[in-house]
């Protein structure tokens, strides 16, 4: 079935798309705020906001959206990252109506008890002394911050410890106030619905609700790269990791597609839906160089879709008894040659067959679909989502060698090494 579109007057994009394999529907709502739109003192704020929406309304008290989500047989969930918030409810499709009911609420009548939002603190901060405790989390969080120096891609969704410890509640309800609103948010549903039905009823539901969402632009573009950049890191633990961080263009880019095809022949096809993990690599060229050869236990890649110029990263598990710099060696070796010698066409073809198999596979869920139109919408347009194919298939051997000598050089990376302790 084809997509609609549509925008109300009060600034609300709706994407809607029937699919009537399967009796049920899946309600998504894209607000385009993530740790991106953050500054140094409030760092983590979007995630800690997300929070504070399950905390419940008037209408819908604490506890209430997960009790009658249960009842009527759905799921649902919400998560924040770079670009982006999002809630979602997949229930069957005769009760999709309750979360439209919810969504609808809690855009302009969340609770922000101060309480609530202190309680909450203490979760958040648990959160990250958990993700502290990940040698992963250490390395990225360094490789990254030493990636972005401007730009705000610079720190982690979770936010900073200092800011963490000193965000108001008040600061809570000037983020909710400045973002979730009408003109700054994309609402999403696939599913077994009638499009002029579903469209009638998101009108009723939000279109009474005024634009009132004032977000500041975000306009720091990170300077080009002049040199490489290396972090070292020690810690507890018996493994030692190397990752290698390169700049990459924003998923508007015509070059992110033959970086998608890039990636997949180094490192794998990547799992760009966070509901969809990456397949197996072991054809990949990484994984035989480092893997096979048993100088690390594992080797994957990832390659996000985003608003702004990002990262592909490659992240290696040294194996027990070899070292970061045999691994590193071996990694700039695979590289070297990439940057060198044109790919195949036989490689080519494989590597188009394997990201369209995995693009499929992240797509064949209502739920899953939901995902990539919202996400889309927010880092691109829908368009982007149902071209996805068809640019991939149109990328040449010379696109490939193109953007590898573009993105991949020393110049343009930040390599970290984790060093165990013991």
């Amino acid at each position: 079935m084809a997509t609609h579109k549509a925008t109300l007057e009060n600034g609300l994009t709706v994407v809607l798309k029937e699919s009537r394999h399967v009796p049920v529907t899946t309600f998504w709502i894209w607000y385009r705020v993530g740790s991106r739109n953050e500054l140094p003192g409030i760092t983590g704020i979007a995630h800690w906001a997300e929070h504070m929406l399950f905390k419940g309304s008037e209408a819908f008290p604490k506890g209430e959206i997960d009790t009658q989500i249960a009842r009527n047989g759905g799921v649902m969930n919400g998560l924040t990252s770079l670009d982006f918030t999002t809630f979602f409810e997949t229930l069957p499709a005769d009760r999709i109506d309750l979360g439209l009911r919810i969504e609808s609420d809690r855009m302009v009548n969340a609770l922000f008890d101060p309480d609530e939002a202190n309680l909450e603190r203490t979760v958040i901060i648990s959160e990250r002394q958990g993700s502290e405790n990940e040698p992963m989390f250490l390395l990225h969080e360094e490789v990254q911050g030493a990636a972005f120096r401007v730009h705000p891609y610079h720190h982690q969704t979770i936010g900073d410890m200092c800011d963490l410890e000193t965000i108001t509640p008040d600061d809570l309800v000037r983020h909710y106030r400045s973002y979730y609103g009408p003109d700054n948010a994309i609402v999403v549903a696939v599913g077994d619905f009638n499009t002029p039905q579903m469209l009638a009823r998101v009108e009723e539901l939000f279109g009474p609700i005024p634009a009132r969402s004032e977000p500041a632009p975000v306009h720091r573009p990170e300077p080009p790269q002049r040199g490489e950049r290396r972090v070292h890191l020690e810690g507890p633990g018996q493994t030692a990791y190397l990752e290698a961080a390169y700049h990459t263009p924003a998923a508007t880019d015509a070059d992110f597609f033959p970086m998608v095809v890039l990636t997949t022949i180094l490192s794998g096809a990547p799992g760009m839906n966070l509901f969809a993990p990456a397949p197996p690599n072991r054809s990949s060229r990484l994984y035989k160089a480092l893997v096979e050869t048993q100088l690390a236990a594992s080797v994957h890649g990832s390659l996000a879709p985003t608003h702004d110029p990002y990262l592909y990263d490659i992240v290696a598990t040294v194996r027990t008894g070899r070292n970061l710099a045999e691994v590193e060696a071996a990694l700039d070796a695979e590289i070297e040659r990439v940057l060198q010698e044109p790919i195949s066409s036989g490689e080519l073809n494989t590597a188009i067959k394997q990201s369209k198999a995995q693009f499929a596979y992240s797509s064949e869920s209502v739920t899953n679909q939901g995902f990539w139109l919202g996400y889309s919408s927010v880092v691109a347009d829908i368009e982007w989502f149902e071209t996805f194919v068809d640019r991939l298939t149109a990328v040449t051997v010379e696109d490939v060698q193109r953007v590898a000598n573009t993105y991949l050089p020393r110049r343009n990376r930040t390599v970290g090494h984790y060093v165990p302790a013991g």
